[in-house]
């Protein structure tokens, strides 16, 4: 008897999606920071899951509840400065429908929002989302700080390259042409607004996520 296929969800990796083989899947969370990953039996499990919250599946407190954390009942001290912009992205699909979105922290109104792009990726909306936010507030508002809960995006705006894997086709145009657009934008000009980790375990949900998991 052959051994039964098993899917594998990768919320937290080099390429985020549903992949059907340990092998693929293990290339985008080898020497991924902080890689979030977990196998299912069933395509339509592993697809169910990519589309919630990782928290539902992993962790101390899987499978049946969410993370509890919430920055606003935490002292003070232990919070993260409210004084900042938080960025997100939504993908429905990886890749798939994809837009993202800026909103401030303390009051949490939304300050811009892009999209939806068809044929995009988690990883790309957020990289945008990040540039995005340094563009607008580099100049009126150098010190505020921009958090995002994406290491990856975070790497990529350091090394100011969009390092997906993702192909350019007819679908997607405008995406790619925003992407060297950001790429233009991160080396022709220098920033010292800080970009922050949002410590999802321990502060809840970044406030710019769309709510959707």
């Amino acid at each position: 008897m052959s051994k039964k296929n098993k899917y594998y969800t990768v919320w937290e990796g080099e390429n985020p999606g549903v992949y059907d083989n340990w092998k693929t899947c293990e290339k985008q969370i080898k020497g991924f920071e902080d890689a979030r990953f977990k196998s299912f039996e069933t395509l339509k499990e592993a697809q169910v899951a990519f589309l919630s919250s990782c928290w539902n599946y992993i962790g101390k407190n899987a499978p049946n509840s969410k993370p509890t954390a919430d920055y606003k009942l935490l002292p003070k001290s232990e919070q993260p400065n409210l004084n900042s912009i938080a960025v997100d992205a939504a993908c429905a699909g990886n890749p798939g429908k994809m837009e993202y979105r800026g909103v401030d922290v303390k009051t949490g109104i939304e300050i811009f929002r892009q999209g939806p792009f068809e044929n995009g990726t988690n990883n790309i909306g957020e990289f945008l989302a990040i540039v995005h936010a340094l563009a607008l507030f580099f100049q009126k508002n150098p010190d505020l700080p921009v958090y995002t809960d994406s290491r990856t995006a975070m790497k990529w705006v350091k090394n100011k390259k969009c390092r997906t894997k993702h192909i350019e086709n007819d679908s997607n145009t405008n995406l790619f042409d925003l992407i060297k657009r950001a790429e233009k934008w991160l080396n022709e000009h220098t920033y010292s607004n800080p970009v922050l980790k949002w410590e999802t375990e321990i502060w809840g949900e970044v406030p710019a996520d769309f709510g959707r998991k």
